[in-house]
């Protein structure tokens, strides 16, 4: 018996009827651009979250968590709604509400990617759910179906307005790629990451400044790029040139041309890292993870002092190139590095943190990773 059956059973007294699977995900490049029609490059960490589920005779659902031990939380079927207070167990809530769930249902969440740390341990877990539900009902929906019933969920359900990258890597990624992912669209193609054939290492800095998508920033910054959209009679960002940008600008807040100004350049900055990953020129990915950081930091300003300190402080000890990943405004950076340079690079990362007073930060590295899959089923 696998630990999350041993934990079910503790909760629920019977065994699940399945077990599923989605991972994290590191963003290598392409920051808040997904809710612009843009492309993106995000890659499946190791870390996953596991949904163990069993279907119950009534409407009756229970959702409880390795993580937070003696709590189930008890909600009937027909009171699923969006507006509904509460904590973590919105996300499955959402999921069974946007799949259109017809039965009731025992859950157990066993979630093993950091929180708030930037690594999408929210679309890990609508995913782990979402697959799970979908091969129980044998709904038949495809991974581009259910990646944008996982954002619905999240967009009417609890309420974060996200993009749709996070829930499409974490269930469509492949093991030793990233995912080139056109988000107005969802048609995608995997391009090769392997860093360690040249003595590289991808080095994930979480900082432990927890950051929350639910305070408004997020929503602030997107409110900017449609404001600015419908000002320049454009669908998307993706259909800005940089021309059209700066010779519209009047037409612009200088809030909005900023926030546009970092959407039509992290764009461009996407395709060129596809280019060096495919000619292997890593100098030159590096040049592209500090330029986005700069502009994540300067024109999104989503950045904070502690996600500024990992990235300035990798550099400083010799990485190609950093920035900070996720949503902002806390949570984790890459640093692009030597592996030889590993110890020495955490060293001083460590170093500059406690000068600073800042909270000791975690380190850990991570091979692209097998997205969403079905663990056992019966």
């Amino acid at each position: 018996m696998s630990k999350i059956d041993r934990k079910f059973v503790d909760a629920f007294g019977q065994s699940p009827d399945i077990v599923a699977a989605a991972p994290g995900r590191v963003n290598l490049i392409g920051e808040h651009i997904d809710y612009s029609d843009g492309f993106v490059l995000p890659f499946a960490i190791a870390d996953r979250t596991y949904a163990a589920i069993r279907k119950r005779p009534d409407r009756l659902v229970r959702i409880a968590s390795a993580q937070r031990r003696n709590k189930i939380v008890s909600i009937q079927l027909d009171d699923i709604k969006p507006g509904l207070k509460g904590e973590w167990e919105r996300y499955p809530l959402g999921v069974i509400w946007a799949m259109g769930v017809k039965q009731g249902l025992d859950v157990m969440i066993d979630g093993h990617v950091p929180l708030g740390a930037g690594l999408s341990s929210s679309a890990a877990l609508e995913c782990s759910v979402a697959t799970a539900l979908n091969d129980l009902f044998s709904f038949g929906y495809d991974l581009q179906s259910l990646a944008r019933l996982t954002q619905k969920a999240e967009n009417d359900y609890v309420g974060v307005p996200c993009g749709i990258m996070d829930q499409s890597v974490s269930l469509m990624a492949h093991s030793g790629s990233a995912l080139l992912l056109d988000c107005r669209d969802l048609t995608s193609r995997y391009v090769s990451f392997d860093v360690a054939s040249s003595g590289l290492e991808l080095l994930i800095i979480d900082t432990q400044a927890h950051h929350s998508l639910t305070d408004g920033g997020y929503a602030q910054r997107r409110q900017s790029c449609e404001s600015a959209i419908k000002k320049l009679g454009v669908q998307s960002m993706r259909e800005l040139s940089f021309e059209k940008l700066n010779t519209s600008k009047d037409l612009l807040t200088d809030i909005e041309f900023i926030r546009a100004r970092h959407a039509v350049s992290e764009i461009a900055r996407v395709h060129s890292a596809v280019s060096a990953l495919e000619a292997k020129n890593f100098v030159e990915l590096g040049s592209l993870l500090n330029a986005s950081h700069g502009s994540l930091r300067d024109d999104y300003d989503v950045s904070c002092p502690e996600l500024n300190c990992a990235v300035d402080a990798s550099i400083s000890a010799g990485a190609l190139g950093a920035r900070m990943v996720g949503g902002g405004f806390g949570g984790s950076a890459i640093a692009l590095i030597k592996a030889s340079a590993t110890i020495d690079t955490i060293h001083h990362v460590e170093n500059t943190f406690k000068k600073l007073s800042f909270k000791a930060p975690r380190f850990f590295t991570s091979l692209p990773s097998q997205g969403a899959e079905i663990m056992q089923r019966g």
